[in-house]
């Protein structure tokens, strides 16, 4: 809950801000004086009068962006370490140069985010048109405040949002041409090949991409994910969930029903909101999977940055993965 000199100072940015359409709304933005626009992935168009500097981006986002070389100053989602290690949704990113208006889903400090006097907030999309980890319930002050932008990572290509976040880093700035961008991008090229090298070589392998609560194990719907997507246009042969409700990602399993589907690789969500493979190991089921019993999983990095440095290693690790794994007797 806002204080009350809070909610009267955030009441007057509301109203200085006017509609949230993303017209005439650059007074924090950079002083350049050429007039910035992009197009998002809801068909709606930010006008600003200058390139936006003061950005406030969900992590992940803020990470492929840095990759880029262009950087945020506020953040939102999954960002302090994990066990003692880098958050996997940060990527590169020293979180502690960064303030974070909201660690959980839900949670977004409004006050806080009016504090950064943002030009800009960007986020991910599953599926539009939603700002991933925008609390839909405060989502019109918050796009009161600063021009909004999403980019969809739902049933698409991965190709697309890398496409997509190119896009968005050039027009704020970025240098594509640059060694460590030119790199990034010949590494994920080079693993894409590999990748599909591998799928070919261990063609009937079956791939099952998940993740688990106290409660559920839940089979992902590879077509609604967009690095699924894209690794089985590479050759990857996955499990297919079928779709449990509306939104169509997950069927949900309970934990006694673990052993619906055959799989001889599984993928393991390694977000901090998820189930650790340490913790899936009390689940008696779990332990009973022939792909756990032979050591046959992987990191499922369901929402690494979309960036070809994020992803080049994702696409190196599942490779390997596949190139060491055995078809299982079910």
């Amino acid at each position: 809950m806002l204080t009350a000199g809070g909610a009267l100072g955030l009441g007057a940015l509301l109203a200085a801000c006017g509609d949230d359409n993303g017209k005439d709304k650059a007074s924090n933005a950079g002083s350049d004086g050429k007039p910035w626009s992009f197009k998002d992935d809801r068909g709606k168009t930010v006008r600003l009068k200058s390139t936006p500097k003061n950005i406030v981006a969900f992590i992940s986002t803020a990470a492929a962006l840095h990759d880029y070389g262009v950087e945020c100053t506020g953040v939102f989602g999954p960002s302090k370490p994990v066990d003692g290690k880098p958050n996997p949704q940060a990527g590169d990113l020293d979180v502690d140069k960064l303030t974070s208006v909201g660690e959980t889903w839900g949670q977004f400090n409004i006050e806080k985010y009016a504090s950064l006097r943002p030009d800009l907030l960007i986020s991910n999309m599953f599926p539009p048109p939603n700002l991933w980890f925008v609390p839909e319930e405060s989502s019109k002050k918050i796009a009161a405040l600063a021009p909004t932008i999403g980019i969809n990572g739902a049933r698409a290509s991965l190709l697309e949002p890398l496409k997509r976040y190119t896009d968005l880093a050039a027009a704020l700035g970025a240098d594509l041409e640059s060694e460590k961008v030119r790199a990034a991008k010949s590494r994920f090229e080079k693993a894409e090949r590999t990748l599909r090298e591998a799928a070919k070589a261990n063609g009937g392998l079956k791939v099952m991409a998940m993740t688990g609560d106290a409660d559920q194990m839940y089979v992902a719907v590879p077509d609604s994910y967009c690095d699924l997507n894209y690794f089985k246009d590479l050759g990857v042969e996955f499990v297919e969930g079928k779709k449990s409700d509306e939104w169509g990602f997950w069927e949900f399993l309970s934990w006694e029903n673990a052993d619906k589907y055959h799989a001889d690789l599984i993928m393991v969500d390694n977000r901090s909101s998820a189930l650790t493979e340490q913790q899936l190991a009390k689940k008696p089921t779990w332990n009973k999977l022939p792909a756990v019993k032979a050591g046959q999983t992987v990191p499922w990095s369901m929402e690494e940055r979309y960036s070809y440095a994020g992803y080049a290693p994702v696409l190196e690790q599942l490779a390997a993965a596949i190139e060491k794994s055995k078809k299982l007797k079910r």
